[in-house]
């Protein structure tokens, strides 16, 4: 097939025209606590989205670049460290709703962990991230789809998400994971 049969341009169709970005979650063992930590980003003050809330590292695809390879670069722009051995742990959608057009832009985003041993990390225009007690996650202002997302992430089962959007302008959550035999 090539680039014109991908049947990503038909006006109307109802599907989505999605971008893709990539979530990154690393774990760590805290040895002097004796407790797992995973690796957040506080969102810089200034911005836009998050403010002052902890997520994931991570962000688009680059036109030229493959998931793996984005959450990697992602993984080195937001905190400073070398990974080589990630997961791919879930792939979520995200409707964003329709746009005046009436098309349906979205999100397809893929959800990747990581250990490592590395805990210097730098700050960034984005954020600063910071070590984070997993046990204690509750004591954070996390966004709000990580409370259901980050348990998925770290200790479940591979996990499909979608999230919709709701008439008040939030999203609704939900995960299912595939049926093993």
């Amino acid at each position: 097939m090539n680039a014109a049969e991908q049947g990503t341009r038909v006006p109307g169709s109802g599907r989505h025209l999605a971008t893709p970005r990539v979530l990154i979650f690393l774990t760590c063992f805290n040895q002097a606590r004796g407790e797992r930590e995973v690796l957040l980003l506080k969102g810089a003050p200034t911005k836009r989205l998050w403010a002052n809330r902890y997520n994931g590292l991570g962000g688009h695809v680059e036109a030229a670049e493959d998931v793996y390879t984005a959450a990697v670069r992602e993984v080195r722009e937001e905190a400073g460290i070398e990974v080589r051995d990630l997961s791919l742990r879930g792939v979520v959608t995200i409707d964003a709703g329709a746009d005046e057009a009436g098309a349906r832009p979205g999100v397809l985003l893929f959800v990747f962990t990581g250990a490592t041993a590395e805990r210097l990390v730098w700050t960034t225009q984005e954020g600063t991230p910071e070590w984070l007690p997993i046990a204690a996650l509750h004591d954070y202002p996390l966004l709000d789809d990580l409370e259901e997302l980050l348990p998925r992430a770290l200790d479940g089962p591979f996990f499909y998400g979608h999230y919709s959007p709701q008439p008040d302008g939030t999203l609704h959550y939900e995960f299912q994971s595939p049926i093993s035999s």
